[in-house]
């Protein structure tokens, strides 16, 4: 599978914007009344957002920047953060990570940083799985501004060598 990054346009966007995900994952997707506005934000180059296609069609989106932070935790600017998606269809079968670890490479080439730092509700385990299965680390916990739901902060930093992402620790490599 040969993934491409393309800038977030008003047609990816609004395909995010349709897509439904099944319990507990259903707070993911946008409301009916939200969705001009998500794909508005989605599509705005300064938000950070990238389709992900494989063979020319959409099947995840990663981002960079601002957007993959929750009210409540603790940031600095050591790590850049990233958040993304799977379309709903492909979650459950391993394709997270391969994501994940082509969004670190594409986010190290783009933005000539190998810190990333990404944050997961506690009750995500998949995303939680992928992403510990590729070497990050858990770094903080806290609860949510407004809600009180506790979320997990990871960090990782990385290397590129021979076209696949290490992670600077030597018993977490990909």
């Amino acid at each position: 599978m040969k993934l491409d990054f393309q800038t977030m346009t008003r047609s990816y966007a609004a395909q995010v914007v349709s897509w439904r995900y099944e319990e507990p994952y259903d707070i993911y997707g946008y409301a009916e009344n939200e969705r001009e506005k998500a794909i508005e934000d989605l599509a705005n180059e300064e938000n950070g957002f990238y389709a992900v296609l494989n063979d020319g069609v959409l099947i995840a989106f990663r981002s960079y920047g601002k957007d993959g932070r929750v009210l409540g935790g603790a940031y600095d600017e050591h790590h850049l953060d990233t958040g993304g998606g799977l379309r709903p269809d492909l979650t459950g079968k391993g394709l997270g990570s391969k994501v994940i670890i082509e969004g670190l490479r594409f986010g190290a080439k783009k933005f000539g940083t190998k810190r990333f730092r990404v944050t997961i509700a506690d009750f995500n385990e998949r995303a939680k799985k992928a992403c510990e299965k590729i070497g990050f680390r858990p770094s903080d916990r806290f609860l949510r501004t407004g809600d009180n739901k506790p979320f997990t902060v990871y960090t990782i930093e990385i290397k590129e060598e021979n076209q696949s992402v290490q992670t600077t620790r030597a018993s977490a490599r990909v």
